[in-house]
């Protein structure tokens, strides 16, 4: 049973016949990949990729990544991660790596070459934790009915879709996609609710605390990097942005904004 296939950088064959090799490896089975590897291994016909450049192995449902190469770090994106990525540091070995879907991306010259990574889907526990007793309190409370959900999704949206390193939508940007919605939006209510943000997910202090702290720069660098980091947004939420307007107030009193 194989638990890993690797799919090596596009190539002149490849695009002359649209089809890319794939490699297939079942746990406990090393590939070799370089410029120049042993027979069975991955060649990748680069000069600036090492003779031997790194060394692929199968677990299971998780794979290991080492670096040969004397100088260079690798990076492994999940591209279905908005940004999600591990770096593994020029001589490093079996380092793992977590994500069903991988590109690991090869610096070689001026040119980025991605190997695509496929692992098993992986298990979760299903069900509580069947513990007695109080309920853990959540780490973040949102809402996801409510305005200030969609607003965070918007932000969002850009890097979700795929481009871990695009730029964040602008408020009037925000205040357009959310059209759909929530066709009152205003700059000012997206504002609003961008600054409620800030302060329910604990980016700054409420206006209630005696010291307002210091301000905060890059407050919507800071929302997103945090939602995405911990899983707040996710592909699927979406949806709250095409959906008829059903959702709540981001706070009591702010139903219009």
């Amino acid at each position: 049973m194989y638990s890993i296939i690797v799919v090596p950088p596009p190539s002149t064959e490849d695009r002359s016949d649209h089809v890319r090799r794939q490699f297939r490896l079942a746990p406990g089975e090393r590939l070799a990949f370089g410029r120049a590897v042993p027979g069975g291994g991955l060649p990748i016909r680069h000069e600036g990729v090492s003779r031997r450049a790194g060394e692929i192995t199968a677990h299971g449902t998780f794979w290991t990544l080492s670096n040969l190469s004397a100088h260079q770090t690798y990076v492994v994106e999940n591209p279905e991660g908005a940004g999600e990525h591990v770096k593994v540091a020029p001589g490093r070995l079996d380092a793992p790596v977590p994500f069903e879907f991988s590109r690991i991306v090869l610096p070689a010259g001026g040119d980025l070459l991605p190997v695509e990574v496929w692992a098993p889907r992986h298990d979760y526990l299903r069900g509580g934790d069947g513990a007695d007793g109080e309920p853990t309190a959540p780490a973040f409370s949102l809402d996801r009915t409510k305005r200030y959900f969609a607003v965070l999704a918007a932000l969002c949206e850009p890097r979700l879709r795929g481009a871990p390193h695009a730029p964040l939508p602008t408020v009037a940007e925000v205040v357009d996609r959310l059209g759909p919605a929530w066709p009152a939006a205003s700059r000012a209510s997206v504002q609003w609710n961008i600054d409620y943000l800030a302060v329910k997910l604990r980016l700054k202090p409420g206006p209630d605390c005696a010291e307002a702290g210091p301000r905060l720069n890059g407050k919507k660098e800071s929302l997103v990097s945090l939602a995405l980091r911990f899983d707040l947004v996710r592909e699927d939420d979406l949806v709250v942005l095409a959906a008829p307007s059903r959702a709540g107030a981001a706070a009591p009193g702010q139903a219009d904004r």
